[in-house]
């Protein structure tokens, strides 16, 4: 059977947990796809504790396989995807939800005074500019603070986020899987976590039936998952290293990991997210639905 070869930009692997599964129980290649897996780098970013989130590409501080034409499908927040899908150079827009629905939480030092979120006023809490943690971290506090007392910074990847904690060069972070489970066991105090979507936007030259086998092996990952995901987590222990902490599987809360079919990402979804981002100045606002969007997963 001839092969359609398909290539991946990852970021934290939790966000593509059900893509490596597919690829560990061989559903792709029962799709006859060939899948290949390219990592986005976090480390040596070396652009410091930005303040302006206009300084930074919505694709980050590093390089994008996806826009250098290298990758094909790039998954990420909903957030995020919809400025990736105005700002690329390659054509890409947003063709499903993704499989993924995680969390992500605000982390303070366990020495710190800070309680609740109302103590993070003014305070600088750490992210990465145009990625989930950036998003989730102004939706959150500004539940609890008007914006003028929320400050966001970029400090990088959630590793660098956790040891600019760790090191107390910041106030708080916002931090996902692995990172939840690390901060938790070294005592870290959790002020405020939130549930959130994310979206798969895809080059042009993507054809609709590759995509449509993609999530076929996808969907039986979903479920394979939804059966016991505890011999898959290999997969997120892997991303910190031993001297950080040695995580092991009874170290995770699963019931934070939730995975769905992907879906078609519905018009009304969008404008409510994109009118959220124009009112924060993080998107132009002339970028309308039909512009960012291209719903390849048929229900």
């Amino acid at each position: 059977m001839a092969h359609d070869k398909v290539t991946m930009e990852l970021l934290s692997l939790v966000f593509s947990l059900p893509q490596l599964v597919a690829a560990d129980e061989g559903y792709y290649a029962e799709e006859g796809l060939e899948v290949e897996f390219v990592p986005k780098g976090y480390a040596g970013a070396g652009v410091g504790f930005l303040e302006d989130h206009q300084l930074l590409s919505a694709f980050g501080s590093t390089k994008s396989h996806f826009e250098s034409g290298e990758a094909t499908l790039y998954r990420a927040c909903e957030w995020g995807q919809i400025r990736r899908s105005v700002d690329t150079s390659v054509g890409g827009r947003v063709v499903s939800k993704r499989a993924a629905v995680l969390s992500q939480g605000l982390y303070v030092h366990p020495d710190s005074p800070a309680v609740h979120p109302q103590d993070l006023a003014g305070e600088a809490v750490g992210v990465n500019f145009h990625h989930g943690s950036h998003y989730l971290a102004l939706q959150t506090l500004e539940g609890f603070l008007p914006r003028e007392e929320i400050k966001v910074v970029h400090v990088g990847g959630p590793q660098q986020r956790f040891e600019a904690l760790r090191d107390r060069e910041i106030a708080a972070v916002a931090l996902m899987e692995p990172w939840i489970s690390v901060a938790e066991k070294q005592g870290y105090r959790l002020l405020a976590e939130a549930y959130y979507a994310g979206s798969e936007i895809a080059s042009p030259d993507l054809p609709a039936s590759t995509y449509e086998a993609i999530n076929r092996a996808v969907v039986k990952a979903v479920r394979k998952l939804g059966e016991d995901p505890r011999p898959y987590l290999h997969h997120l222990i892997g991303e910190v290293p031993p001297e950080i902490e040695r995580l092991s599987v009874e170290d995770f809360r699963l019931d934070r990991l939730r995975f769905v079919e992907p879906r078609p990402y519905p018009r009304e979804e969008f404008q409510r997210t994109y009118d959220w981002m124009v009112s924060w100045g993080l998107v132009q606002e002339d970028s309308g639905y039909g512009k960012v969007v291209e719903n390849l997963v048929r229900i």
